[in-house]
């Protein structure tokens, strides 16, 4: 089964490399005593990447795999993936 991300999943992947490599750099200010308005602005830098993977993978879903229930036309189908799109929804809005 192929998921909605498949088509980018390179390219988010990198995208997780670039985040991770940020979070390594936070770690490394910390453990160089930098200035906490630096550090948290790096915070918020890798908050906003992350929301951005996120929106990007909602988007992958409802396109794919939500817009695939429906084109099935299997109602059992459709209510697993809009109650799977809605609580990722709640969470995704929770975080912010």
């Amino acid at each position: 089964m192929s998921h909605g991300y498949a088509k980018d999943k390179d390219a988010l992947i990198k995208r997780l490399h670039r985040i991770e490599g940020q979070v390594r750099g936070i770690e490394r200010m910390v453990e160089g005593d930098r200035y906490c308005i630096d550090i948290l602005t790096q915070i918020a830098a890798v908050r906003t990447a992350l929301e951005h993977v996120g929106a990007r993978l909602l988007e992958d879903h409802v396109n794919h795999c939500v817009a695939g229930a429906i084109r099935s036309g299997d109602d059992a189908a459709v209510a697993h993936k809009t109650t799977e799109l809605l609580e990722a929804v709640q969470r995704f809005v929770k975080t912010r």
